[in-house]
């Protein structure tokens, strides 16, 4: 059986998640906190920088979340095709994955991590830049979307959008100038691997830097 090593309130943890649940894959796992130091030694161990989420199979520690993703899918397929099997469209599907890493979540970051830097002065110049580049971003994906078809799937790309766009969302909220992408997001907390990925993080919100809001 797998084991994933994670917090329910992070987002790359969620990722991992969502392609497990989706798959329906049996696994444990195993919370990073102070009350379980050994699962914190096992994930200082599995990388460079000991970054989580990390899954256990066996003897192989597989860090990176997508790297997690590739991983289950290749060793344990199921309902959901995680990535497609011809490689033109798993490039497609890769590239996408990027786009919600580094250009929505990884940015998304920059304000949570200035907020926990310094709590009670944050950097407005930073905090401004950060919502500029969401936007840009969001209005990106606004015009993909028209041509990408959300009938229910959980590939790569919604393992990767779901938490990205459910934080930044609380960083820059999606407007009404992005339509698309705002069902999008609505349609990716449908979703019953993600909704439970929410519902398992709910007791943490207080522990968002910015303050969480009072939706979703």
């Amino acid at each position: 059986m797998y084991a994933l090593y994670g917090h329910h309130f992070s987002s790359y943890t969620w990722k991992a998640l969502i392609a497990l649940y989706a798959n329906e894959i049996d696994f444990e796992f195993r919370p990073l906190d102070e009350d379980h130091p050994e699962n914190v030694a096992v994930v200082q161990g599995a990388g460079p920088l000991g970054k989580f989420p990390v899954l256990q199979d066996g003897d192989n520690l597989i860090f990176e979340s997508t790297t997690i993703i590739e991983y289950i899918a290749n060793r344990s397929p199921g309902p959901e095709m995680l990535v497609p099997h011809d490689p033109d469209a798993a490039i497609g599907v890769r590239m996408l994955d990027r786009v919600f890493d580094n250009y929505v979540m990884n940015i998304m970051q920059q304000a949570v991590n200035e907020y926990l830097r310094h709590p009670e002065n944050p950097d407005p110049q930073l905090l401004e830049d950060v919502r500029a580049q969401l936007r840009r971003s969001y209005a990106w994906i606004d015009g993909w979307l028209e041509y990408y078809p959300v009938q229910g799937q959980i590939t790569l790309v919604e393992c990767a959008a779901a938490p990205a766009l459910f934080y930044a969302d609380w960083v820059e909220p999606i407007s009404d100038q992005f339509p698309r992408l705002q069902a999008w997001r609505a349609h990716l907390l449908s979703l019953e691997p993600v909704a439970r990925c929410v519902e398992d993080a709910r007791p943490y919100r207080a522990n968002f830097p910015l303050g969480a809001p009072d939706r979703d």
